[in-house]
């Protein structure tokens, strides 16, 4: 079995704080690859300023060269739109890894929104990054209402392969500010340096074309 992380977002641009926590975590959790799940959209997040696919998986694969991390979008193959059905068909697809949940501290805030959350903490074990500003109320909400009764002690991150899901650990990292959103405000048009660009997926191995400007956002 090898050991996988898995990390999903719109990566609308990838930056260095994506690649930063990623490697700290492939470090504590002893993983032999991270995948980046490159949303194709997600339903929590307005269209609006998203750009295409091509691109933003283009931009996720430029920041994770040179380490054992792998951005793809797949989630485009496998036609999945919420995160649950996408970890149930990746567990069917891949027998031959077994898989742990990435999520930052803010996502854990909005969780109980997903649809099934308890059947992904069901599903395999859950690592939550501390983010600045999200910790305390992630730990007030209702999903750490029925969650706190799984976390494992930090001090036993490494053997995540032998918990029994659910599980939650939570891992604490030097702060990054660095975000997307101050990004897309510095560089509005940050995707057109991926235009026209072709780009196979390293994990499906399907090809992406980055489509003209026209309709563009």
């Amino acid at each position: 079995m090898i050991p996988t992380g898995l990390l999903g977002g719109s990566f609308n641009p990838a930056h260095g704080g994506h690649r930063a926590i990623s490697l700290n975590a492939i470090d504590s959790l002893h993983l032999d690859e991270l995948w980046w799940l490159v949303s194709p959209g997600n339903p929590l997040k307005p269209k609006a300023g998203m750009a295409p696919l091509p691109a933003r998986l283009a931009s996720a694969r430029r920041m994770a060269r040179r380490a054992p991390i792998r951005a793809t979008g797949i989630e485009a193959e496998l036609g999945t739109r919420y995160t649950i059905d996408t970890l149930k068909k990746l567990v069917r697809r891949y027998p031959d890894r077994q898989f742990i949940w990435i999520m930052g501290a803010d996502n854990l805030v909005q969780l109980p929104r997903w649809r099934d959350w308890r059947g992904i903490a069901r599903l395999m074990p859950i690592a939550v990054i501390a983010r600045p500003g999200y910790n305390d109320r992630a730990h007030a909400r209702r999903a750490m209402g029925w969650l706190r009764r799984f976390v494992r002690p930090a001090d036993q991150k490494s053997h995540w392969t032998d918990w029994r899901p659910p599980a939650l650990v939570f891992l604490r990292f030097s702060p990054d500010v660095r975000s997307a959103t101050a990004m897309r405000q510095a560089n509005p048009r940050w995707f057109e340096r991926y235009e026209g660009r072709a780009l196979r997926d390293p994990v499906t191995r399907s090809r992406l074309v980055e489509p003209t400007k026209k309709g563009r956002i």
